[in-house]
């Protein structure tokens, strides 16, 4: 990767709710220009591990390093320019019904920065949606697409601020095969194009192995294994192993 340069790095963290530990000390570090995927079974500690990230959630111990700042030092117009500097494609996509995809796209524009003149709003929505395929569809509602072509709107949408890093949660949940590896694609042609480092969290194995660099695998509130799909899934854990035979994966 790029110059080994870490975009995010947390050493020791620890969440817990209650009674109910969550994260136990986790370790990670994503570089710069690389895709991390983060496997883990519902209720692992993936989406409370974003929250952190994103500075949604406080960590109780341990440091989050996001893009050299510490994430739960800052607060509110800090916190609030970091954010800009990432994207995040939720996994239902959450686009907005009564917009068209035009003002979908333009509105995190118009809100982050009004001094853009029109010109430049439309050039950034026609770049964004040339990026993920759709150009044709800047003047229809979301309501007008497929769950495939909504997931794509999203991710535009997350790149029209050309963000460093890139958060895709669960990006091929309810998509057929074949729009699934359209949408893996798409994640690799983001990484090559806007340079992006990417933490892609999924369960689904053929997204793992089509888009991660590397793979992550939180169990039991840690990672139990770091390194490339074979490596990880050529380990002996009995927990690694029991989940890749959950998984269908061609």
């Amino acid at each position: 990767m790029e110059n080994e340069q870490p975009v995010i790095s947390i050493k020791g963290l620890y969440k817990s709710f209650g009674d109910l530990d969550v994260l136990k000390g986790v370790d990670f570090t994503l570089l710069k220009g690389e895709n991390v995927a983060v496997l883990g079974r519902s209720g692992s500690g993936k989406s409370v591990l974003i929250k952190i990230i994103i500075g949604l959630l406080k960590p109780d111990r341990g440091e989050v390093i996001v893009l050299g700042q510490q994430i739960d030092k800052l607060a509110g117009k800090e916190l609030d320019a970091l954010r800009l500097r990432i994207g995040f494609s939720f996994q239902a996509g959450a686009l907005y019904d009564s917009m068209d995809i035009y003002h979908n796209l333009s509105f995190p524009l118009t809100m982050n920065n009004r001094k853009l003149g029109k010109k430049d709003i439309d050039a950034a929505v026609e770049e964004a949606l040339e990026a993920v395929g759709l150009k044709e569809k800047m003047n229809q509602l979301p309501t007008d697409l497929s769950g495939g072509q909504r997931k794509r709107i999203g991710i535009a949408r997350a790149l029209i601020l050309k963000p460093e890093i890139m958060l895709y949660d669960e990006p091929t949940s309810g998509l057929d095969p074949i729009t699934s590896t359209e949408i893996n694609a798409l994640i690799m042609q983001v990484q090559q194009r806007y340079n992006t480092s990417s933490i892609i969290i999924t369960h689904d194995l053929t997204c793992a192995k089509n888009t991660g660099n590397r793979i992550a695998m939180l169990l039991d509130g840690k990672f139990q294994a770091t390194g490339s799909f074979e490596e990880v899934f050529g380990s002996k854990d009995k927990q690694v192993e029991s989940f890749y035979e959950y998984n269908f994966i061609d």
